[in-house]
């Protein structure tokens, strides 16, 4: 898809199910970019809210869905500079998979036609920095309890402060949890794993900079 029609399709219209279906994986991926670097260099459309409301409510053609943690900083569908009825948002706090999430994943491809899945993990993320301190709370005890592992997994080679203090060790810990909750999304969902074999749908990475506003993508997340 030529790129002005991708850029046009980042307007004020809900998306139609002709937009949806027409566009590829990559093309849906390429979209989610311009839209986040739009977000980034304040490069904003004004929507009608009210008429989009109207023109969404029987029925709906989202192009994508993000796992997103539940930070109040990470605006999901501002980031990527979408509007009602375009856009997916799974979140939870530290973008942790488990059945209910793999659940709406799979909604969200399989039913309603979305193409791509991004994990975004996001810098300062206080769900990582306290599986780091191994903070017992509540039920928080329990999320903490499925990011621990991912806390081990990164401290193998790391020499610096294995602490949350450390901003280098969180980063660490959060693009390794992206990878891991990436890597869970494929070993638990036989529909998801064969849609993307088929390429149906991307699943890839993110990371969300918090001091510029863009999201550093992979289709495949390289953790360092």
């Amino acid at each position: 898809m030529k790129r002005n029609i991708l850029k046009k399709l980042l307007g004020s219209s809900v998306l139609t199910a002709e937009q949806q279906a027409a566009l590829s994986p990559g093309e849906v991926l390429e979209l989610l970019k311009e839209g986040n670097k739009d977000f980034a260099e304040d490069h904003l459309t004004v929507r009608n809210n009210s008429q989009r409301v109207r023109d969404a409510a029987i029925g709906q053609y989202p192009i994508a869905v993000v796992l997103s943690c539940l930070d109040s900083r990470v605006p999901v569908e501002d980031i990527f500079h979408r509007g009602i009825g375009d856009i997916f948002v799974a979140r939870v706090a530290g973008n942790i998979v488990n059945e209910d999430i793999l659940g709406s994943l799979e909604y969200a491809c399989k039913i309603s036609g979305a193409k791509v899945i991004v994990v975004m993990g996001h810098e300062y993320c206080g769900a990582i920095q306290s599986a780091i301190d191994n903070v017992k709370l509540g039920n928080i005890t329990a999320l903490l309890a499925k990011i621990r592992p991912v806390v081990e997994v990164a401290s193998v080679g790391f020499t610096g402060e294995k602490t949350s203090a450390n901003p280098a060790f969180v980063e660490r810990v959060c693009r390794h949890n992206v990878a891991y909750s990436i890597e869970h999304i494929r070993q638990r969902s036989p529909i998801l794993r064969e849609m993307e074999k088929a390429h149906q749908i991307l699943i890839v990475g993110g990371i969300y900079d918090m001091k510029t506003g863009l999201v550093h993508f992979s289709t495949n997340f390289i953790v360092n």
